[in-house]
C-alpha cells in the first residue's frame, strides 16, 4: 500500500493501461475485462484488475498531467511490480495531416516539463517509447484498418497556453504531430526503471484546422484505441 493506492501486493497484473480519467478506467474495466474487480479507489483514482481474452490485465487512472501520472507510474513499477504500461488517452493535433479520430502512437515525447529536464543537467534527454510495443501497435493497427500516425508527441504542462498556437509554432515545423500532457514523464520513468511503455492517443481536436469530434464519435473512437492497446498488452 502507498499514500495514493490501497491495493495489496499482487492486485495488479504486470500489464496496466493508464487512462487519465477515473471514469474512463471504470468504463474500460466494465466494457473490456472479464471478472473485473476494483483494487484501488484512493482519491477516486480508480484501479481495476481482470482478464482480457484470458490474460490478466489492469487499468489504473493516472489523473491529469505529468506530476500526477508520475506518482502512479512510480508506485505501479516499484511497489506493485508492473512491467508494461500503456497510456490510453486523447490528444490535440499539431499537423493538418492528422485527422480527428486518427490514432497517434507516440514514438517519442517532447516536453516543456521540468520533471524531465531537471533530472539530466546539461543533457537534453529524449523520452522514447518501447520499440517492441510501438512496432506491435503499428502492425496491429494496420492489420485492423485503423488510421494511425507514429511520431513525436508534445507532453505539455500547460493546457491553456497564454500565446495560443504561437506557443507551439516551432514544434510542427520539426515533426511534432500531437499534444497531450503525460507521455514524456511515462517514458522517462519507464527508462529509469527498465520497464516497457507506450502512449496511444486518439486525436479529438486539431489545433491547426479547428476540427473536433462530438461525444458520440469520441466514444466509438476510444473503443478502437482501447481494443488496440489491449491487443498489444496481451501479445506485444
Amino acid at each position: 500500500m502507498t499514500p495514493h493506492n490501497h491495493a495489496k501486493a499482487g492486485d495488479y497484473a504486470e500489464v496496466v493501461l493508464l487512462p487519465g480519467d477515473p471514469l474512463r478506467a471504470k468504463w474500460i474495466a466494465e466494457t473490456f475485462f472479464d471478472e473485473a474487480r476494483l483494487v484501488n479507489s484512493v482519491r477516486n483514482c480508480l484501479g481495476y484488475t481482470g482478464t482480457y481474452k484470458g490474460k490478466p490485465v489492469s487499468v489504473q487512472a493516472s489523473g491529469m498531467g505529468q506530476p500526477s501520472l508520475s506518482i502512479y507510474v512510480h508506485e505501479l513499477i516499484n511497489t506493485y511490480g508492473v512491467k508494461t504500461l500503456i497510456r490510453v488517452g486523447t490528444c490535440g493535433g499539431l499537423n493538418a495531416k492528422v485527422k480527428v479520430r486518427d490514432l497517434v502512437l507516440a514514438q517519442a515525447a517532447t516536453t516543456d516539463s521540468s520533471i524531465v529536464k531537471g533530472r539530466f543537467g546539461a543533457f537534453n534527454f529524449a523520452p522514447i517509447a518501447d520499440f517492441g510495443l510501438l512496432r506491435s501497435a503499428a502492425e496491429k493497427a494496420e492489420a485492423a484498418g485503423m488510421t494511425y500516425h507514429a511520431g513525436n508527441m508534445l507532453s505539455s504542462d500547460i493546457f491553456y497556453h497564454a500565446n495560443g498556437m504561437a506557443g507551439y509554432d516551432t514544434l510542427p515545423q520539426h515533426g511534432v504531430i500531437g499534444v497531450e500532457m503525460e507521455a514524456a514523464a511515462l517514458y522517462t520513468l519507464a527508462a529509469r526503471f527498465d520497464v516497457r511503455a507506450l502512449a496511444i492517443c486518439t486525436m479529438t481536436d486539431c489545433l491547426i484546422t479547428g476540427a473536433e469530434i462530438d461525444a458520440e464519435e469520441r466514444q466509438s473512437s476510444l473503443k478502437e484505441m482501447v481494443t488496440l492497446a489491449l491487443e498489444v498488452a496481451i501479445k506485444g
